[in-house]
């Protein structure tokens, strides 16, 4: 597979083609939950926010009791948000990276505590300590955006050339590290670019094609694609942030060089797939999943709350595991409780948005129902 070819080549090479839908708002309504209620508190979170446009999947035993849009993709030209709208995932792309990572470790072909240096050449000698679970719980010591000092290698490419992971990682790969691997858990999109390469050198398949066969196809996630700057694909929400009390249109920024850490995008019923085949380990077996849940410890034994790829509080029953996502154009959030087998996911055209408000106060609705 050439990645360094024309947008519309890439786009097909992919084969993540964004299916359109007709129609605007629409619920797959359950009788077991008050629709009402939860109209009226997303409602008054995106008065309280000023928030443009959302859309939100309710999942309740394995499956989606609840999907809708609200507010508007395009403010201008009064377009709603419907459940076939496609929003960026941010950082809630991360957990995909990880269960594509953790597909090798059952398939043998990915060893968690081995050096990336093994899958990934070239890399600094000061790096030759990280390992591939470093990378997928924070503990690598990579900097983020603007935690540390990031330092590019010295060598260009262009948006084609890096939609090869092996390529986008030269954004970073003279960075020093924060601390010594293992030893601290700070959070880094760099680190997940990183691990992406990691994927498609374990693999042995370019990253796009890795994703298709092992997750996207097996759970229809059909408008699930690579955020490239297409300005006329259908579907897709603009993004806005709120200045001075209104909301302003920003300009499209598409961000497919970030792979794994945050350039995933697709409708709120193919967020909520994935969702549910990550909470009944439709894509690794359950003691994968098990390991992925957990809080990762750092060298001196001290637990986190960062498991492979998602955040983690609670256990057995209360066991929660959730994942936000924040970058320009969009807020994100994916909350699951496995042993319950219920969740909720947020796509959000706004960013810089309380987010989180909006999960909480939807999940008292339910309870008290």
């Amino acid at each position: 597979m050439n990645l360094s070819v024309s947008r519309n080549s890439v786009w097909l090479l992919l084969t993540c083609l964004v299916v359109v839908f007709q129609g605007t708002s629409t619920s797959a309504q359950s009788s077991k939950i008050d629709t009402d209620a939860i109209d009226t508190v997303v409602k008054k979170e995106m008065r309280d926010q000023k928030i443009v446009g959302l859309a939100i999947a309710i999942i309740g035993k394995g499956k989606v009791l609840y999907s809708k849009g609200y507010g508007f993709a395009d403010l201008e030209e009064k377009t709603e948000v419907g459940t076939s709208t496609v929003f960026n995932w941010a950082s809630n792309s991360k957990p995909v990276m990880a269960i594509a990572a953790m597909q090798l470790v059952e398939s043998g072909d990915l060893d968690l505590d081995a050096s990336v240096s093994d899958y990934v050449p070239n890399l600094p000698a000061e790096w030759k300590d990280i390992t591939t679970r470093h990378l997928l719980c924070h503990q690598s010591g990579i900097p983020h955006y603007r935690n540390g000092k990031v330092v590019p290698s010295g060598t260009e490419f262009t948006p084609e050339e890096e939609l090869d992971p092996m390529n986008t990682i030269h954004r970073f790969t003279k960075s020093p590290l924060l601390f010594t691997p293992g030893t601290k858990s700070e959070y880094s999109s760099y680190a997940y670019i990183l691990l992406t390469a990691v994927v498609q050198a374990a693999g042995k398949k370019p990253i796009a094609q890795q994703l298709t066969e092992r997750i996207t196809e097996p759970l229809k996630m059909d408008s699930f694609q690579l955020d490239m700057p297409f300005a006329d694909q259908p579907n897709w929400s603009k993004g806005y942030r709120i200045v001075n009390g209104k909301p302003v249109e920003l300009a499209d920024e598409p961000h497919a060089w970030k792979h794994g850490a945050g350039a995933y995008k697709s409708s709120i019923d193919d967020f909520a797939k994935f969702t549910i085949g990550m909470m009944k380990s439709r894509l690794v077996k359950s003691r994968t999943s098990s390991k992925m849940w957990k809080g990762q410890q750092l060298a001196s034994e001290e637990k986190t709350v960062r498991g492979l790829g998602v955040t983690v509080s609670g256990k057995g029953d209360k066991l929660k595991v959730s994942h936000g996502g924040s970058q320009s154009e969009v807020t994100t959030r994916m909350v699951m409780y496995p042993k319950k087998r219920h969740g909720i996911v947020v796509l959000c055209n706004t960013d810089d948005i309380n987010i989180g408000r909006v999960t909480t106060n939807v999940y008292k609705v339910l309870v008290a129902n």
